[in-house]
């Protein structure tokens, strides 16, 4: 047998089990319901020991036991009915047989044995019925002027009435019920889901601030590291010439003074995005799904408008050479606008290696090729053996310069090629796809 899950419905606090039930009011109703059933019972077996011929203690016992089955309609419901219909010849039992009806039609019992019990109780309350009518009317036939269909007719009456709306009540009760289970399922599994969705949303959160911080870290690099080594590099020229050629020394001195002030002007504009704060990436944690990938990508974009472009490159080249490096620039192919991440990216490529060469080529040979074609920009930079005469500028390497050029290269879907040469010297190499004019 199966409970009905009635005891379910409510809403409040559940307490300890008690036998086969869940909860302390499902327990007293229970109780009181078949005190009341067995009092019935008892009261109506004392008229079944006289009809039946029997001592009416027997009755009266055999009412009690029947009528407080009822305590365990929500365990076994198909037995309660069972008794009910079972102790309808002896006319007891009306209590029990409503509650058992209704109990029965709300459980989880297959609706084809709810029938069969149904239809049981039905032809059992009918017959009862209309035996005691039949005897009623025969007792006082000559008083009464009915036809003969007014028998079966109140007594099939008299059976719907006992028997349909309870089983009706208890179709729609168990009905609602498990529509209600069924839809606190869905609100459980829809909690799950959007638990679920609010981790990635924030795994991708996290993963856009990474990706920014990570963007402003190869900036921050990139100026810093180039700047300030051309500013050593000229630094050491400065201490080298001053007593010789004080002329060279003043204009060593002023590129010096024009690099720290490019140099603070490009951090105090970095510095300036990151204490504003970008609404883009501010807004990145709180965008759904799809768009955090395109907040971040847009950010970047955004920084990207106003960073270098191909056409400073020439301009770089002339720093390296006033720092007192040997530095061949060509240019294959026409020169035309590019996406701003694409200019910026080949930039920094060429930057990060005079870098470099500066670092750890110091008077080395160098050649920086660039080349415009059909769908794609391609530089190199080259240097030579280090020459042993010029003086090591002891300038510190952290060893990511490498890794943010390939990182900026493939992020755009790039190649980056780095190596030493057979010569003694490193080329670094890198092809850019063009994305499309500005």
């Amino acid at each position: 047998m199966t409970a009905t899950g009635e005891h379910r419905e409510g809403a409040g606090s559940t307490t300890r089990g008690y036998a086969w039930w869940e909860r302390r009011r499902s327990v007293v109703l229970d109780v009181w319901l078949a005190l009341l059933s067995a009092l019935e019972c008892a009261l109506e077996g004392v008229r079944f020991a006289g009809d039946a011929g029997v001592p009416v203690p027997f009755g009266v016992v055999f009412g009690l036991l029947a009528g407080s089955v009822l305590v365990v309609r929500r365990r076994w419901p198909i037995a309660v009915v069972l008794v009910s219909i079972a102790t309808t010849p002896a006319e007891m039992g009306y209590l029990m047989g409503l509650v058992g009806l209704y109990t029965l039609a709300a459980s989880d019992v297959p609706r084809r044995i709810t029938a069969v019990l149904t239809g049981m109780s039905l032809v059992g309350t009918f017959i009862v019925a209309y035996v005691r009518l039949q005897q009623s009317v025969s007792v006082h036939a000559g008083d009464l002027g009915h036809g003969d269909w007014y028998v079966p007719v109140l007594s099939l009456l008299m059976s719907l009435g006992l028997t349909a709306p309870p089983v009706l009540f208890g179709l729609y009760i168990g009905a609602r019920r498990r529509l209600m289970e069924s839809l606190r399922e869905r609100a459980d599994s829809l909690e799950r889901e959007l638990s679920l969705l609010a981790d990635r949303a924030e795994e991708r959160a996290e993963w856009a601030r990474t990706e920014e911080r990570t963007r402003i870290a190869r900036e921050m690099h990139d100026v810093v590291a180039h700047r300030v080594s051309l500013m050593v590099v000229h630094a050491a020229a400065l201490q080298a010439v001053a007593p010789k050629d004080p002329a060279k020394a003043v204009r060593n001195a002023a590129l010096v003074g024009d690099m720290g002030r490019q140099a603070l002007t490009e951090l105090r504009e970095m510095l300036g995005v990151l204490r504003t704060g970008d609404p883009a990436v501010a807004r990145v944690a709180r965008v759904p799904l799809a768009a955090v990938g395109r907040a971040a990508a847009a950010a970047a974009a955004a920084a990207a408008e106003d960073g270098p472009r191909l056409r400073e490159v020439e301009v770089l080249v002339g720093q390296s050479r006033a720092a007192g490096m040997t530095v061949e620039l060509s240019v294959d192919g026409e020169a035309r606008p590019y996406a701003p991440e694409v200019e910026q990216t080949a930039y920094r490529v060429v930057q990060e290696a005079l870098t470099n060469v500066h670092k750890h080529a110091a008077g080395a040979r160098t050649w920086v090729r660039l080349a415009h074609r059909g769908s794609e920009v391609a530089m190199q930079v080259e240097n030579g053996p280090s020459d042993g005469a010029a003086a090591d500028a002891g300038l510190p390497s952290g060893g990511n310069g490498l890794v943010g050029m390939r990182e900026r290269v493939l992020g755009l879907g790039g190649v980056f090629v780095s190596g030493p040469t057979d010569a003694g010297g490193f080329r670094v190499s890198a092809v850019l796809p063009d994305q499309g004019p500005v």
